[in-house]
Order: C-alpha cells, then sequence, then structure tokens
C-alpha cells in the first residue's frame, strides 16, 4: 500500500498540518501532571501497529515535505552536515541502518538490493534510484552520510566512543531546537549537554553515559524530549534565531491554538557494527494546541506541567515569551478532573 504524502511548507507562509491520524499517533510525552528532566530511556522496540513505535525509524505524512525543507537548509548553509574525517566507517554504518529499516519496515516505498558489496536502491517518494559500492564513495553522488541523511526525517548525530566517553564527530541537523551542530561538532557527551538546567547536579548526564557506553548492537533504545514554538518552524537553529525569534512574541490568548505547537523529539540511539559509534536520531513531531485538544486529557495535563514547570526549564525550553498567552488558552479547557498516569489519548 503506497504512502500518501503531505504538500506543505515549514517556513514563509506555513501550510504544515496533521491529518486526524497523525494527531492520533503523537507521541504524547507527558506521563503525569508535574515534569522534570530525566534520563527516561526505553528499549527501542516494536510498538502498536501504526504508532510512530512501530518501525525503527519512522517515516509519516510529512515525509516529502521535510525532505524538501532539509535540501533547503542545506542549500543555505552546509555547515549543517559535519564529518569529521575518522568517521567514514561510521558514515556507511549509517547508510546501511537506515536504507535496511526503510527498505525492510516500507517496502512498498522503499526497495534495498545487496548483491555482495554492489547495492542498489530505491527510494520512490523521492524519485532516487541508484546503484553504487558499499565503501566505495566515488560510486555515490556525495559522501554516503549526506547522501542517506537527505532521505530521512529528523536530525542525527553519531557519536564516536573512546576514552571512555562519547564524541559528536558526525551530525546532519537541520531541524533543531536553538543548537548548533556546527558549535557542538567534537564535543564530548556531557560537554554536549551541559545547558540542560539541574540535570548536570543531579548525576543524569553521568547515569545516562555509564548506560550509553554499554549499549549492545541489535538493542537500540530511545526516549523523549519535548519544547514549544510558535508557528511549525522546523528550522529554529542558533544560526537562524534572526530569522524565528520574532515568532515567539506574536503568540496571543487568541490566536495560541492554531499559532502554538507543542514540539516532541523522539530519540533513538543505535549501536553500529563497525565502527563501535552510536548513531543518534532525534525525530521532531509537532502539533498545534487546537489539534492536540481533540483529546482532552493531553490539553489538561499539558495546562498542568506548565504551570508546574520549574522556572529554569522554562527558561531553558524558550518558553517564557510565549507561556502566559497558552495558559490562558488552555486554562478553560481544564476542569481539574483527576487524570490517571499516562500518554495515552482517551
Amino acid at each position: 500500500m503506497n504512502m500518501a504524502f503531505n504538500e506543505e511548507t515549514f517556513r514563509g507562509d506555513f501550510t504544515f498540518r496533521n491529518s486526524p491520524e497523525s494527531v492520533r499517533r503523537f507521541p504524547y510525552p507527558f506521563e503525569e501532571d508535574e515534569y522534570m528532566y530525566s534520563v527516561n530511556i526505553e528499549q527501542h522496540t516494536s510498538g502498536e501497529p501504526g504508532s510512530v513505535f512501530e518501525h525503527p525509524i519512522d517515516v509519516d505524512e510529512h515525509y516529502v515535505a521535510e525532505c524538501k525543507e532539509r535540501a533547503i537548509v542545506l542549500s543555505e548553509d552546509h555547515t549543517r552536515c559535519v564529518a569529521l574525517p575518522h568517521m567514514m566507517d561510521a558514515q556507511w554504518d549509517t547508510l546501511e541502518l537506515v536504507m535496511t529499516s526503510l527498505s525492510e519496515s516500507y517496502p512498498s516505498e522503499f526497495q534495498l538490493t545487496i548483491d555482495g558489496d554492489n547495492w542498489h536502491w530505491v527510494n520512490k517518494p523521492l524519485g532516487i534510484e541508484d546503484h553504487f559500492v558499499f565503501g566505495d564513495v566515488s560510486t555515490l553522488p556525495m559522501e554516503p552520510f549526506e547522501y542517506v541523511m537527505r532521505q530521512v526525517q529528523g536530525d542525527w548525530v553519531v557519536m564516536d566512543q573512546r576514552d571512555n566517553d562519547l564524541y559528536a564527530d558526525l551530525g546532519m541537523v537541520t531541524g533543531q531546537a536553538d543548537w548548533s551542530v556546527a558549535f557542538d561538532a567534537g564535543m564530548s557527551f556531557k560537554e554536549w549537554h551541559a545547558p540542560v538546567p539541574h540535570a548536570p547536579e543531579m548525576g543524569i548526564f553521568d547515569r545516562a553515559l555509564k548506560y550509553l557506553l554499554h549499549l549492545q548492537y541489535g538493542s537500540p533504545v530511545r526516549r523523549t524530549n519535548w519544547r514549544m514554538c510558535v508557528n511549525p518552524r522546523l528550522d529554529t537553529s542558533s544560526e537562524t534565531y534572526d530569522v524565528w525569534g520574532t515568532d515567539n512574541v506574536s503568540a496571543t490568548k487568541e490566536n495560541a491554538g492554531d499559532k502554538v505547537f507543542l514540539r516532541v523529539e523522539l530519540q533513538a540511539l543505535f549501536r553500529l557494527p563497525r565502527s563501535n559509534a552510536i548513531a543518534f536520531s532525534i525525530r521532531t513531531y509537532m502539533v498545534s494546541l487546537a489539534d492536540l485538544a481533540t483529546y482532552p486529557r493531553w490539553a489538561k495535563r499539558l495546562n498542568r506541567v506548565l504551570r508546574s514547570l520549574h522556572p529554569d526549564l522554562a527558561e531553558y525550553k524558550g518558553l517564557n515569551s510565549f507561556k502566559q498567552p497558552v495558559l490562558d488558552w488552555l486554562e478553560p479547557l481544564d476542569d481539574g478532573a483527576f487524570l490517571e498516569k499516562g500518554v495515552h489519548p482517551e
């Protein structure tokens, strides 16, 4: 069965939209009425059919539009793709991971034929078909990491493991939430995550690093992270703050339902076989408050989370400019009824 893909934009006229099915499968991140940053790692096993957890790498109705958005960002700023010289094995590992996953999970859209080192790749949604020799960069139109990253949703950072640490030495990041892959390139795991308030003193990243250093091939893990944004703009990088920063003061109680989006990152980590690096995928899903409110318990819980959120976390997540209009919009939807623990909709 062929998938249907939206024609939509993440800039300019912002025609991004979610179908009812896309809203239903949104990875809502709040199990309880309060939130504090935590490791919250679980096994990245197959979830319910149709959910964002069904396959190792999710493809949805936004696939084609997100790949077009990535191409636009790269045409404007190619430093969003960082590849340190020693990461070539990891580049091929990542290409294999993505192509194998997509072709196995979505065989009507992606086909991969392997004959020794001779690979034949077909990407029907993007109209791509290539024959190449695995391990031979000269047989691809560009380096393998960039080639495959232009054909997958979400940002990806591949971390080299050495000296009992993880280093962000390879990355394609075009839809990040106010950070810079060019700035973070080469940083250690804890250097990269240092800006998160309270987490370092709570030992969260010490525990996460210890866990990830022992991550096994074939046993990926996942977690979620979240923030909010005004307008469905994927590229909210540090480099383009002058473009999107003013969005944050344009939200009002009257327009917040359509203009403000809950933005959730489904983060998965895969051990790679040849390089022993770890591929870290950061897949962003966005849903407007109005769409979110089609499931009342989601709107009620978001209201409670935002009201109780620690001020330092609110600042870190960039909410202060528009938090009050959001609360003013959500408040009438919250009757104070008890909500059982869990992220499921009604």
